[in-house]
């Protein structure tokens, strides 16, 4: 398996602070609400590691989401500023790609992105606490919860509750959509 370098530092940065913070995986894993075996497939970088996942571990070693994306910790207090195409890019896997617009805000409630999608027949489920809310800028975007499937066109908006597996894919060949989740 070919291992994505974004997704190769992320995990890499999972295990040292787990490590640092010395805290076992079955500990971690059990945290966040997964098996071990799961837990360890994030952490080797054998498996894209849901965002949902992502923050629970950030929470529960005390650190913001942006040290496990970036290494780097959030700097601004008052206000931050991503110029055009500047946010922190992340490709998840072949055909989900983000970009986080708020990565250098400290303690901030709500993380918006910019999410990039190759069309694809099924969409990833996940799901993660807290609210969500997606407004599609271009394409078309059929967005799953639960048993329940809704299609969006640009300028159309869903709201909803992401403690139930949950997610999105391309209807069109490339689909992007503004992502705001307050975990």
């Amino acid at each position: 398996m070919v291992m994505n370098k974004q997704i190769a530092q992320i995990s890499a940065r999972i295990k040292e602070l787990r490590e640092i913070l010395d805290v076992t995986p079955e500990h971690a894993a059990k945290q966040v609400g997964i098996d071990v075996d799961t837990y360890m497939t994030y952490e080797t970088g054998e498996a894209d590691i849901p965002i949902g996942v992502l923050y629970g571990l950030a929470t529960e070693f005390g650190v913001d989401p942006t040290v496990l994306l970036t290494g780097d910790m959030p700097r601004m207090d008052d206000y931050t500023i991503v110029r055009k195409g500047q946010g922190i890019k992340v490709e998840r896997y072949a055909g989900y790609s983000f970009q986080a617009l708020a990565f250098n805000f400290k303690h901030r409630d709500m993380d918006p992105m910019i999410v990039t999608l190759s069309h694809t027949d099924e969409a990833e489920l996940i799901f993660h606490g807290g609210q969500e809310f997606n407004y599609v800028l271009e394409g078309t975007v059929k967005v799953v919860i639960g048993k329940r499937e809704f299609s969006l066109d640009a300028g159309d908006s869903i709201y909803f509750n992401p403690v139930f597996p949950h997610g999105q894919r391309a209807v069109t060949p490339v689909a992007k959509f503004l992502t705001v989740i307050n975990e």
